[in-house]
């Protein structure tokens, strides 16, 4: 059953809201399921902030995500008796549902969404929206990672928030730092291009539509934030977890696939690979170095743990994404989502020559002198390590980052 819009009617009759003419336009949507006691206060609230200090004309869209208590009932009475708000129903459940239908059909310049409980400092609203009125930015972000964000939240959801947006960026060459923050704008037209192939409804909507912004080039601006967490929310944050890595695994096998970006004026320009073999091979030292340093670190810790090779299976692994993305990076020069996962997967099968080489001489080591100690074990694993490195780059520069190929692609 497709979801169902009703627009509640303005107290006099007209239109939910007056946009104004040769204004600019800013739709803001706030999602809520089950908020009869704190919406009209949220609402108030955001109402009195914009009309004081908001330099733009705005329109405040209350989605009812088909609550079952009195939120539609509240949500109407609000678009009664403040002209700037109107609501709107939704028959299903799904943050991402509702931004989709909204959004999708807004007039407005720029459509933005936020939590009913403002949890995010508003302050940073009109950063937020001015790159994209401007024409600066096509999609913008509030971060609570952001070096200049004020944070308020409990350990469990640190831990999970830092470990999603860490895979995100390890695993899928994210350039954002907070997928799932309550807080985003986008220019209306852009998002609307982007609608067509975002597939989830619900919380890794935001994710998906930020990775396909990426992997279509469009730029996208992130605000410091103030966050403090609210502690009636009842989002369960171990099941959005794992509908977020479900999420991951669909948008890169359709990466893989070829369709994973839409056809949109990119704004960013292609990046020219540096192909020198002096400049690439001094990169590739000192990143070499870097991660030989993490390696040694790494498997001197794990292996407190677990057994050698496990040890140095898993710090290899560690050390190689990281490996790969900085190479991308700083050594052949590619910049942007574009291919960013299939790079990583090619990188994986240099990993495996690495891995292979590696515990060969893990396996050879204890068979001949089954009690070295683990200097000896770190040293033949050093020198296992520099035949991988060499192996390594001579993979990236012919085949992975390939001059020829990259400029074919």
């Amino acid at each position: 059953m497709r979801s169902e819009l009703r627009p509640a009617p303005a107290a006099d009759g007209r239109a939910p809201a007056d946009a104004g003419v040769g204004t600019r336009l800013v739709e803001i949507v706030v999602p809520v399921y089950n908020e009869q006691h704190s919406l009209e206060r949220c609402v108030e609230e955001l109402h009195a902030y914009l009309s004081e200090t908001f330099p733009y004309d705005y329109l405040i869209t209350v989605a009812d995500n088909a609550s079952v208590d009195g939120t539609w009932e509240v949500a109407t009475a609000l678009a009664g008796r403040i002209p700037k708000v109107r609501a709107v129903h939704l028959e299903l459940k799904g943050r991402g549902r509702a931004l989709r239908q909204v959004w999708g059909a807004s007039e407005a310049d720029v459509v933005a969404y936020m939590d009913v409980d403002l949890s995010t400092g508003l302050e940073a609203f009109l950063p937020l929206v001015a790159p994209l009125l401007s024409g600066h930015s096509d999609l913008a972000i509030g971060s609570r990672l952001h070096r200049g964000s004020a944070m308020v939240r409990g350990p469990k959801r640190e831990f999970v928030s830092r470990t999603y947006n860490f895979l995100l960026r390890a695993t899928m060459a994210a350039g954002f730092s907070d997928a799932q923050c309550g807080f985003k704008a986008g220019r209306t037209e852009v998002v609307k291009r982007l609608l067509e192939q975002v597939e989830d409804n619900a919380w890794f909507f935001d994710t998906e539509l930020l990775l396909l912004a990426e992997a279509s080039g469009l730029r996208v601006h992130e605000v410091p934030v103030d966050w403090v967490d609210d502690p009636d929310s009842r989002v369960d944050v171990v099941r959005t977890a794992l509908d977020d890595l479900k999420g991951m695994v669909r948008v890169a096998r359709r990466t893989l696939a070829g369709r994973g970006a839409v056809e949109l004026p990119a704004r960013r320009r292609p990046s020219r690979a540096p192909f020198g073999l002096g400049r690439q091979a001094g990169s590739f030292a000192v990143i070499g170095a870097l991660c030989t340093l993490a390696y040694a670190l790494l498997f001197l810790a794990l292996r407190q743990l677990v057994p050698a090779l496990a040890a140095n299976a898993l710090a290899l692994g560690v050390t190689a994404v990281f490996n790969t993305a900085a190479n991308r990076r700083f050594t052949f020069g590619v910049t942007g989502r574009r291919d960013a996962l299939r790079h990583q997967l090619e990188g994986g099968l240099a990993f495996l020559v690495g891995l292979a080489l590696t515990s060969g001489a893990v396996a050879v080591l204890q068979a001949a002198a089954p009690r070295a100690g683990r200097g000896v074990e770190l040293g033949v694993l050093a020198a296992a390590n520099a035949a991988a490195t060499l192996v390594r780059f001579v993979l990236l520069r012919a085949w992975v980052f390939n001059p020829g190929r990259v400029q074919r692609r």
